[in-house]
């Protein structure tokens, strides 16, 4: 049975940073996508970053390019959204979500996502 499981959430100032986890269990991520979304109240799920565990290429928004990164420890099957300079924003619950996928360089349309975490809130306020 596949499940993910975010942590990593909470408060944080302007500026600062934090580092989600999406632990996934019941499969093994070497051949998956593994793709991070959030949603702020009263706007639409948005795709913030993407690995494709096949050949470990990358996506990530306009919004968090060069602040966010995506990485993959396959001894803890779990992947990690470090999120740095984080902005007001950026507040919004994340989820983790997979996706077999065993093709490089592109990832899963949002859609295509068939396993999706529980969610962790993101706050970052003053």
């Amino acid at each position: 049975q596949v499940q993910l499981v975010e942590s990593g959430g909470g408060l944080v100032q302007p500026g600062g940073s934090l580092r989600l986890s999406c632990a996934a269990s019941g499969f093994t991520l070497d051949y998956y996508a593994i793709g991070w979304f959030r949603q702020a109240p009263g706007k639409e799920r948005e795709g913030v970053s993407c690995i494709s565990n096949s050949d470990g290429s990358t996506y990530y928004a306009d919004s968090v390019k060069g602040r966010f990164t995506i990485s993959t420890d396959n001894a803890k099957n779990t992947v990690y959204l470090q999120m740095n300079s984080l902005k007001p924003e950026d507040t919004a619950v994340y989820y983790c979500a997979a996706e077999y996928w065993p093709y490089g360089n592109s990832w899963p349309e949002v859609d295509d996502f068939g396993s999706w975490g529980q969610g962790t809130q993101v706050t970052v306020s003053s």
